[in-house]
């Protein structure tokens, strides 16, 4: 921590205006580079400007983020957009305006479901099964076709079901214990540290293409199942797309062997054995064939009885048998208990239950080893926004006031997700989630994020000017980013003339060319006329309805601040010469508050106050501060304290002779 930054924020202030009192002193870092996160890059191809906060006022920090800057704990960073190798984009949404998609409208319904006891956490949750062996990608390939495994029948499955809704969670289901078989069957250090394993995407098989997805055989029993072939899910050919081309920058011999012998079909094979003894789905049968997991209806086959058929790797209990198939159907289910949720904002400071959260959420979720206390604390609970208290019928102030929060979700009074958020004049502006792994069946990642909109909006009634949801950055060439943009109507922010465009005037821009100044191009658009149903129209509606192929609550809001953990130790400048680049236009720094041992003290006014400086030190003091200006903006540069130079002031003085 640097200089007066807090845990809970810097000293509560009050003062006139939505911003509260209090000042905001930046120390100036200029130009950095670093390693992508996005595109995984070897070099140092991230560009931005990075400045470290010991003090921010909440309406400084809102105009930083309307000019395209974003926090990691109280460090500031905005990427130079026309030299960083993966463009990011501000994107925010009007809360009023929120259309909730179908897919967002499923995931609040499956939470009400799970509230209310009707849905059952052991169907969805691929994490509360521990698996009592796992399999590593060294382990032999050459596993026997998987035999088809039999649970109990239940009537929403088969297509018969006019409930769209109940198979469209079936569907989620499936996807779910797939990525379960997946984590069980592939350990991360075997496939190698580049290799990022896919997301399931299960898909219901049309009935022209039952015979050519299922395959055909000489084997009668078989052949009557792909009648009942009801879905389908080709992850295996991803998963051996994922590793070859992993495989060049991989040099172990043990791994290039290994490799050699995979194939979709293997690796269904695989995934359909570790189902079958690990998984339990209503009433379908799941085999490997040609590459494809597939999921077949046992109704048919079970529809004189109703009777539950359990066949596994083991010698079957005869005993154990006679009692399963003795299960009725139409048994009556014992009602489960409703269970609570609680939402709570509380002041950014460290709990320890939280950071507890945090490390079974980044370990089981990120992979990551170890996660030190000191790197959570800076990264997540650190924070230079000057809290702003409320104020007695002051209506520019919500509730909660302006300043760093945690927004807490328990179930049942267990903590079960952590919002990290900024709270400020005009927006609520998301900035990492972490949630229990155990319930990451309840898509936790959109649930909260669409909680953060209703809070926008009840908010809004209090305090009028606070009518925005700030995602983060958009970044169009990360498709674990893109789903930012599902949050509709969205506006991206323009990185030279910082006006807020409409997300799908520019999309197509975007395929195109990852940096444009996006507000010409809405401009144009603007200009033409619009036929009634765009391209762009139908591709969302398309998208809405089917699950998207990317699960993106391991990514929520997140991605974009875990490669910026950093410290004042941790940054570097860039050469005056590097500087020198972006500065030849002429830039008004006169009026630049400086911090000069404790007194502030105008660029202008400098030389009156200390004397005679070298020159040198001089014009790489005015190239440091145009620079700035450029980058915070006049106004901001001109209230904010600056700090960069001011403490080598003393030592670039000249002395006048006596």
């Amino acid at each position: 921590m640097a200089d007066g930054a807090s845990s809970s924020g810097a000293a509560s202030a009050s003062g006139p205006g939505g911003g509260g009192g209090g000042e905001s002193v930046v120390i100036d870092y200029g130009r950095r580079r670093t390693a992508c996160g996005y595109c995984r890059s070897t070099g140092q191809t991230s560009i931005s400007h990075g400045l470290w906060a010991n003090s921010l006022r909440a309406d400084d920090y809102q105009a930083l983020l309307d000019r395209g800057w974003r926090r990691s704990g109280c460090f500031l960073y905005k990427p130079e957009m026309e030299r960083t190798c993966c463009p990011q984009y501000t994107i925010r949404l009007k809360a009023n305006d929120f259309i909730c998609s179908k897919e967002q409208g499923r995931v609040l319904k499956k939470m009400q479901r799970f509230l209310d006891g009707e849905l059952d956490p052991q169907v969805g949750s691929p994490q509360n099964k521990t698996s009592p062996t796992k399999h590593s990608l060294a382990e032999p390939m050459n596993l026997p076709v998987s035999k088809i495994s039999k649970t109990l029948t239940n009537d929403f499955q088969a297509a018969k079901c006019p409930n769209l809704f109940e198979e469209d969670e079936f569907i989620s289901c499936l996807s779910s214990k797939i990525n379960e078989a997946v984590g069980m069957s592939f350990q991360v250090g075997a496939l190698g540290s580049d290799v990022q394993l896919p997301k399931a995407v299960v898909k219901t098989v049309k009935p022209q293409l039952k015979k050519k997805v299922g395959g055909a055989s000489q084997d009668k029993k078989v052949g009557e199942a792909v009648q009942d072939l009801l879905y389908t899910c080709n992850i295996s050919f991803q998963i051996v797309a994922a590793i070859r081309h992993a495989l060049p920058k991989e040099k172990d011999a043990n791994h290039n062997e290994v490799v050699a012998d995979i194939s979709p079909n293997s690796i269904a094979e695989k995934l359909a054995m570790t189902m079958e003894c690990h998984g339990d789905i209503a009433g379908l049968a799941v085999k490997a064939c040609n590459g494809h997991l597939n999921f077949y209806s046992v109704t048919n086959q079970t529809e004189q009885n109703k009777t539950s058929i359990i066949v596994s790797t083991h010698a079957p209990d005869k005993s154990s048998s006679s009692k399963q198939s003795s299960v009725n159907k139409n048994t009556v289910r014992v009602p489960q208990k409703r269970r609570k949720l609680e939402i709570k904002m509380r002041r950014s400071h460290f709990d320890p239950e939280e950071f507890a959260l945090y490390q079974r959420y980044q370990t089981k979720v990120h992979k990551e080893k170890k996660v030190s206390e000191s790197s959570y604390k800076r990264f997540l609970v650190d924070t230079p926004i000057v809290f702003v208290p409320p104020r007695s019928g002051d209506n520019t102030v919500p509730p909660c006031g302006f300043g760093s929060f945690h927004q807490q979700y328990r179930i049942d009074g267990k903590l079960v997700a952590v919002g990290v958020v900024d709270i400020l004049p005009k927006c609520l502006s998301s900035k990492y989630l972490f949630w229990d792994p155990d319930f990451a069946f309840l898509s936790l990642g959109k649930y909260t994020a669409l909680k953060e909109i209703d809070w926008v909006k009840t908010t809004q009634e209090h305090c009028p000017n606070l009518q925005y949801y700030y995602l983060g950055y958009y970044i169009h060439s990360c498709n674990k980013m893109r789903y930012k943009a599902a949050y509709r109507p969205s506006e991206l922010l323009c990185p030279v003339r910082f006006e807020w465009v409409c997300y799908d005037s520019v999309k197509r821009l975007l395929d195109k060319s990852l940096y444009s100044v996006l507000s010409d191009f809405a401009q144009i658009q603007d200009e033409m006329p619009q036929p009634q149903n765009s391209h762009l129209d139908t591709e969302l509606s398309k998208n809405d309805n089917c699950e998207s192929p990317i699960d993106e609550d391991d990514e929520d809001l997140s991605y974009d601040d875990s490669d910026m953990m950093v410290d004042e130790e941790m940054v570097r400048s860039e050469s005056n010469t590097d500087v020198m680049e972006d500065c030849s236009s002429i830039i008004d720094f006169e009026n630049v508050m400086m911090d000069l041992n404790g007194s502030r003290v105008k660029y202008k006014d400098l030389l009156g106050v200390v004397g005679r400086i070298e020159r040198r030190h001089l014009e790489q003091l005015e190239r440091q501060l145009s620079k700035y200006v450029k980058v915070v903006g006049k106004e901001l540069s001109d209230r904010m304290v600056h700090r960069t130079g001011s403490r080598k002031l003393e030592a670039s003085r000249c002395t006048a002779p006596n």
